[in-house]
C-alpha cells in the first residue's frame, strides 16, 4: 500500500495519536468513567467553548451541560435511578442529545427508538427496552400514537414541545424551567458512582434475522470510540467543528461522532436531515473541519451537478463505513477532502477497523483479534475441517469475518440472551473458545487492514440502514390475496447497498392489486424498508426443513428478460407499484431513475 497524502499530513500529529493510545489502554471496565464526568469536565475546562450548534442556534459546554443537569434533576424527581430505561422518540434536534446525556448522568440507560418505525415495529422495541420514562419529541407524537404498548401505559411520559402537553403527558420544557438556572450544579452527585462497564443505550439494529434488536452499548466502548477514533484516527482538536447529518438513534451519530466530540473538547453541528443540496452550504455554514458518512450520502453528493465551490470548504477529515471502492477516488478528488478515515465496526460487536492513514479503499486497521473463516454461500456456515474447527482464508479471498472474545474485548451484545447464543460461534480454533460471527464477508489486504465485500444472511441494507426480511414479509402478509411472500436485496447499478425485492405467491383467485400494494406498504414500513420490486411466482422452491431458498431469486434479480414472471417496480410512492418493462429496466440499468 502506498503511503497516502493524508498519511503525510498526519504525520506530525503522530503525539496525539499516542495520547489516545494512552488513553484507551488506561479505560478499565471498573474504572469510574463516563459521558457524563466526561461532559462535566469539558464544562470545567472549556466552559466557553461551543459544544454544539443546530440551525443556526449555538451552546457552550457550561450552558449544554447545566441543561443536561436540570434534565436530569427532574428525572431523578419522577423516580429515574441507576440501571432504569429511558426511552427517547426524537428526530435530530439539540433536545435529543439533551435528554440523552441526562439519563445516562443517572447511571439510566437511553433506549435509542428510531421514530421511522411505525405501529407492530415500533410496540416491539418499545416492548423490548420497557421504559420506565418515555421521553417523546412533538414531531413523534403522531407516530407513537400508531405503537401504544398497553404493557407500559402507566410509565411516565414526557413530550418535549411548545405549549401544552397532549392528554397523558407532563410537559418536559415546563418541569425543566421549574428547576431554575440559579439552582443546577455543575454535577451530578449520581454521575460519579457510574463505571465504564455500566450500560448508557439500547440501539436498535435489524441483525440478521427477526425483528429489530436491541444492543447494548456501555460506557466503556463509548469513551474507547471517542479516543480510539477521534483522537488517535481522525486527530480532532478543541478547534474542530464536527458535522452530523446522521440519525441519533444509531450509533454512528450517538458513539462515534458525540464521543469524538466530548473526548476532544471539539463542536459538535448536527443536521435535522440529510439534504445533498444543502450539505456543503451547511459545512461552510458551520466552518466545519470534518463529518460522517454513509456510502449512499457520499453518492448523492457526487450525483449533483459540479459547482465552482465543491472545494471551499475546511474539512480535512470524513469518516464513515460503505464508501465505495469505485467512487473512493472521485469523491476524493471532485471535493478535496485530503484524509477518508473508512471504518468497519457494528452496534453488537467488539472491535473496530479504522483507516487512521488515510489509505484507499479499505476499511482500516485493527489491533484486536480478529479472522477471517472460510464460508458457504449455499448453507450460510462457516466452514469446518473434519476436527470441527475452521480455517483461516488465505490473504485476498473472501470470507466470514468473526473476532474473538476476551476480557478485554467482551461481548456486551443484545438484550435478548437468545440472540446472543446465535451470534457466537465455539470451538472455533480451540476446545473452549468463543468468537462473534459478524455475519459479514471482507477480504484481507494485508498489515491487518480489510476491506467489506459483502453481508450474508436474510439482512440486507439499502439506503444506510439493516433492512429486516421477517420484518418486511409480516407486512407483505397483509396485503389482501397474498398466500406466502419472501424478501431479498438485489444489486442495482449505481446505488449502494441492495434494494428490497419480494417474490409473492398470491392464493388462488387472487388478484395482485399493484397499487394498492405499493401504497400499503409505504404506510406500514419504514422508507427504506419498502421493496422496491414485486415478483408474482406460482410457488417458492424450499429445503428439506421447509426454508424458502432464495439463491436462484437473488441470481435472476429484476431483468425482464432473465426473469418470465411478472415484474414491478416501485417509482412513486403515492401511485404504488407499476409493471417493470424492459424500458424502465434499461433506464434503471444507465442510473436514469433515481430509487
Amino acid at each position: 500500500m502506498a503511503v497516502s497524502r493524508a498519511a503525510l499530513r498526519l504525520m506530525p500529529t503522530a503525539p496525539d495519536a499516542l495520547r489516545a493510545a494512552v488513553n484507551v489502554a488506561l479505560l478499565k471496565p471498573d474504572s469510574l468513567q463516563s459521558i457524563g464526568q466526561l461532559l462535566e469536565l469539558q464544562a470545567l475546562k472549556n466552559p466557553e467553548k461551543d459544544c454544539l450548534i443546530f440551525e443556526h442556534m449555538r451552546w457552550n459546554y457550561r450552558d449544554f451541560n447545566l441543561w443536561v443537569n436540570r434534565i436530569a434533576l427532574v428525572l431523578k424527581s419522577r423516580g429515574v435511578k441507576h440501571g432504569d430505561t429511558v426511552g427517547v422518540l426524537f428526530e435530530n434536534c439539540p433536545e435529543l442529545l439533551a435528554c440523552v446525556a441526562a439519563t445516562v448522568k443517572l447511571g439510566a440507560i437511553a433506549g435509542m427508538l428510531n421514530p421511522n418505525q411505525r405501529g407492530e415495529v415500533l410496540r416491539h422495541s418499545m416492548e423490548v427496552i420497557k421504559p420506565a420514562v418515555l421521553i417523546v419529541g412533538n414531531e413523534c407524537t403522531e407516530t407513537l400514537q400508531t405503537a401504544i404498548p398497553k404493557k407500559h401505559r402507566g410509565s411516565l411520559w414526557f413530550w418535549v414541545g411548545e405549549g401544552v402537553a397532549p392528554n397523558g403527558m407532563e410537559s418536559l420544557p415546563y418541569a425543566v424551567a421549574s428547576v431554575g438556572a440559579g439552582d443546577t450544579p455543575i454535577s451530578i452527585a449520581e454521575t460519579r458512582k457510574i463505571k465504564a462497564s455500566d450500560p448508557c443505550y439500547l440501539i436498535f439494529t435489524s441483525g440478521t434475522t427477526g425483528m429489530p434488536k436491541a444492543a447494548v452499548m456501555t460506557h466503556l466502548r463509548w469513551l474507547k470510540s471517542g479516543y480510539g477514533i477521534g483522537q488517535m484516527a481522525m486527530r480532532l482538536r478543541a478547534e474542530d467543528v464536527f458535522y452530523c447529518p446522521l440519525p441519533f438513534y444509531h450509533n454512528s451519530a450517538l458513539t462515534l461522532c458525540w464521543s469524538a466530540v466530548l473526548t476532544t473538547g471539539s463542536t459538535l453541528a448536527m443536521a435535522r436531515k440529510f439534504s445533498a443540496s444543502r450539505f456543503w452550504d451547511e459545512i461552510r455554514e458551520t466552518r466545519a473541519t470534518a463529518f460522517v458518512y454513509i456510502g449512499e450520502l457520499c453518492r448523492y453528493l457526487l450525483a449533483r451537478p459540479p459547482s465552482i465551490t465543491d472545494t471551499q470548504h475546511r474539512v480535512r477529515v470524513m469518516i464513515g463505513n460503505g464508501l465505495r471502492s469505485e467512487i473512493w477516488e472521485e469523491f476524493q478528488q471532485r471535493f478535496d477532502v485530503p484524509h477518508i478515515c473508512e471504518f468497519y465496526g457494528s452496534s453488537e460487536g467488539n472491535l473496530v477497523f479504522i483507516n487512521a492513514l488515510g489509505l484507499s479503499r479499505t476499511a482500516g486497521f485493527s489491533a484486536q483479534a480478529y479472522a477471517i473463516v472460510g464460508f458457504d454461500t449455499q448453507t450460510e456456515q462457516a466452514e469446518r475441517n473434519a476436527n470441527g474447527f475452521m480455517k483461516r482464508v488465505p490473504r485476498g479471498e473472501a470470507g466470514l469475518l468473526i473476532t474473538e472474545v476476551t476480557e478485554n474485548s467482551p461481548f456486551d451484545g443484545y438484550t435478548d440472551t437468545r440472540a446472543n447464543e446465535a451470534k457466537l460461534l465455539r470451538n472455533v480454533f480451540k476446545r473452549g473458545d468463543t468468537w462473534i460471527n459478524s455475519g459479514d464477508l471482507v477480504r484481507e489486504q494485508g498489515f491487518r487492514h480489510i476491506a467489506f465485500v459483502d453481508r450474508v444472511g436474510d439482512t440486507f441494507r439499502w439506503k444506510g440502514e439493516n433492512v429486516a426480511t421477517t420484518e418486511v414479509e409480516s407486512a407483505l402478509a397483509t396485503i389482501p390475496g397474498v398466500e406466502q411472500g419472501s424478501v431479498y436485496g438485489v444489486a442495482v447499478p449505481h446505488a449502494d447497498g441492495r434494494a428490497g425485492m419480494a417474490a409473492i405467491v398470491m392464493a388462488a383467485g387472487a388478484k395482485f392489486n399493484p397499487g394498492a400494494a405499493g401504497r400499503s406498504l409505504v404506510q406500514a414500513l419504514p422508507v427504506y424498508a419498502v421493496p422496491i420490486f414485486v415478483r408474482l411466482i406460482s410457488a417458492h422452491e424450499t429445503t428439506a426443513t421447509f426454508k424458502i431458498r432464495k439463491v436462484d431469486l437473488k441470481q435472476q434479480g429484476f431483468d425482464p428478460q432473465v426473469v418470465g414472471d411478472p415484474l414491478f417496480v416501485l417509482l412513486d410512492r403515492k401511485k404504488g407499484y407499476e409493471p417493470l418493462t424492459q424500458a424502465i429496466h434499461d433506464e434503471i440499468l444507465h442510473g436514469r431513475v433515481k430509487l
